[in-house]
């Protein structure tokens, strides 16, 4: 990222000594990481921070975990042994290994781990995905459902040609276009033919293959055996998406430049054919898992955010209206994306162990920031750009969905209606005409360091605002808003409602999808449920993987949600006051229309087979959002955790 190296540099006691230009790694357990003094969490949510990142921390410290399974070492033995993580917890371990934990931790910490019952430890809550069914997560149905109202529902795209093409530069990578047919998925297409669904907008795909082949080779040659995916989809006419077929790639062993080595999978429920194609869905979600978490989640929210917060310090005074306005919405992120860097995306961080792309996580995170662009992130032209909406006049905001039931957009869109309007009316306000917004000397600065410093990789690119007209400027605010607020949310809060329950959302594979005639075949014919569970996840990383999830997916207790404001003296302006005023009235709104949906049975997609009503879009404007804790629902500020 294009941040500022001096923006962030540690005290000089945090230095290298050997290397001053170097900041040093502090231990694991001191989690007092230099930000400024205006950055950093007060002591409700540093306590509330701390208190749930125990059991994280506890885990990486002490690897004898990995060895609390009955039978096999890191490995669960079936699936109840999962469900015990939610129904029981793990037994405490022998004197040994807990009179080396003793040694590693303090004791306060043990006492946390062991929770209330004393004896047992990590008996996690259960994820909302298995509450009210235990298998329904495994049905072709909720598998597509999530693609819309999961936590991950920002890459599902239109299918515009068939089949599916690839952009990867044909003289590196070789051909790189799928190899589904006409004949993988006619099938099951309810009598259509390819070209009437493709001319009725009724194909649909998950592709995760031109960001994640350039990679697969490296991340094969560790402990991963992953395939770069692409998962078609059919829109029936009762509004819920069919999976139609799954490819699955990877590079030529003869080099990249030959092309793919692609298989391509399609549904079945019985015998081995219904196996093979649970762990195709199974390597399919290992791809949405780690491309959620490195870019949905990490890239696109945290990290992209971070330059527009330096900026607006160095460059906006306190007493400045637009400071004024976007203040609230960069509260803890610089602490909370300090500890990132320390714990979770460093390297030999929780990530590298947890989620497939391993030491290369980043170096993929980076990759794809080569084509982020910011005017995209409005979420009216990112629905556009992924063919998910039409521009339609007769239509509300002007956008027709393709998918009318995509609960994402439905409620995505009148949350950023409602900032739209917040925006502008808040602009307007201070700025009547676009001669007073070039006369800004603050915002022109503010503006050209983020650009030129902040963003710098990107500095060149022809798509940045001018910050010449107030319109611009509305433009600029309202996505700023969006993402450290809606964005952040939905692909944040769902974590552990969703992938908590690891075999849902996986996040590795190690096994490369068995071949007739070899002892995994057979396995899989056996035993097909330990075939899956040998395949995914292990249980250190589960362990690990669903230790973090639980801590991102909470609310703090002193949480701000969009629409509030930590002191009502935050300016002396009225009509700003009325306005923001509106702003809030317009959230309730929408809350009450959210849960509208959510009760309408002819909204497949807002609850499905697994019973779980989509509310990471829901504002949550009430006084008892100061709850906190795993409430699936609310849209704080900014991204504070």
């Amino acid at each position: 990222m294009g941040v500022s190296s001096s923006s962030l540099q540690s005290p000089s006691r945090f230095l290298l000594q050997q290397d001053p230009n170097t900041e040093s790694r502090l231990s694991l357990l001191n989690l007092n990481i230099y930000v400024p003094r205006d950055e950093r969490f007060n002591m409700v949510k540093f306590s509330d921070f701390l208190a749930y990142a125990f059991k994280s921390l506890f885990q990486v410290l002490v690897p004898e975990i990995a060895a609390l399974g009955d039978k096999t070492i890191n490995e669960f033995d079936s699936f109840q042994d999962i469900l015990d993580l939610y129904e029981g917890g793990i037994k405490l371990p022998n004197k040994d290994t807990l009179k080396k934990i003793k040694d590693c931790l303090p004791w306060e910490m043990i006492k946390e781990l062991v929770r209330n019952d004393g004896e047992r430890l990590m008996k996690f809550p259960m994820p909302a995905v298995i509450n009210d069914n235990r298998s329904a997560w495994r049905t072709d149905e909720e598998f597509a459902r999530e693609t819309l109202a999961g936590v991950n529902p920002v890459v599902i795209s239109r299918l515009e040609e068939f089949p599916p093409a690839s952009k990867l530069d044909p003289s590196v990578y070789g051909n790189q276009n799928s190899t589904i047919t006409k004949e993988h998925i006619e099938m099951n297409m309810n009598g259509l033919t390819a070209e009437e669904a493709l001319k009725g907008n009724k194909l649909f795909i998950l592709d995760h293959h031109d960001a994640l082949m350039p990679y697969i080779r490296r991340i094969n040659s560790t402990s991963t055996k992953t395939y770069a995916t692409r998962t078609l989809f059919l829109l029936q006419d009762d509004g819920m998406l069919k999976p139609l077929a799954i490819e699955l790639s990877l590079p030529h062993p003869q080099g990249d430049s030959h092309g793919a080595v692609s298989k391509v999978f399609t549904p079945a429920v019985d015998g081995i054919e219904g196996s093979i194609w649970q762990l195709a869905k199974a390597y399919a979600a290992v791809n949405d898992s780690g491309y959620h978490q490195l870019i949905s989640h990490w890239l696109k929210t945290h990290a992209v955010i971070e330059p527009f917060i330096i900026a607006s310090n160095r460059q906006l005074s306190v007493v400045h209206p637009i400071y004024k306005l976007l203040h609230p919405h960069f509260r803890d992120t610089m602490n909370i994306n300090a500890l990132a860097r320390q714990i979770l995306i460093n390297a030999g961080g929780v990530l590298e162990l947890t989620v497939f792309p391993g030491k290369y996580a980043m170096e993929m995170s980076a990759f794809v920031y080569k084509n982020w662009v910011f005017t995209d992130q409005a979420l009216p032209v990112d629905l556009i750009k992924r063919g998910m909406v039409v521009q339609d006049s007769s239509c509300p905001f002007g956008l027709k969905l393709l998918i009318e039931d995509y609960p994402y957009a439905v409620d995505g869109l009148e949350i950023w209606s409602a900032i739209e309007t917040w925006v502008t009316e808040y602009c307007s306000f201070y700025y009547p005409s676009d001669e007073v917004l070039k006369e800004d000397t603050e915002i022109q600065s503010w503006w050209t360091e983020i650009r030129n410093e902040g963003h710098g990789d990107l500095k060149h690119e022809l798509w940045w605002p001018e910050m010449k007209t107030r319109a611009e400027l509305i433009q600029a605010c309202t996505i700023i808003i969006w993402i450290a607020s809606a964005l952040h949310a939905a692909v944040n809060f769902g974590q552990y409602p969703y992938a908590g329950y690891l075999p849902n959302r996986p996040t590795v594979s190690r096994r490369f999808m068995p071949e007739p005639g070899t002892d995994e075949y057979a396995e899989l014919e056996k035993d097909p449920d330990l075939a899956f569970l040998k395949t995914i996840t292990p249980q250190f990383q589960t362990l690990l993987g669903v230790s973090l999830i639980e801590i991102l997916s909470r609310h703090t207790t002193d949480e701000i949600y969009l629409g509030q404001r930590d002191t009502p003296e935050w300016t002396s302006d009225n009509e700003p006051l009325a306005a923001f005023k509106r702003f809030g009235k317009k959230l309730v709104e929408i809350e009450k229309r959210v849960t509208e949906r959510n009760n309408d049975g002819r909204l497949k997609n807002r609850i499905g087979a697994v019973k779980v009503p989509y509310t990471l879009l829901f504002p949550n404007t009430s006084d008892y959002s100061k709850e906190g804790g795993l409430t699936g629902k609310g849209i704080p500020n900014s991204i504070s955790i």
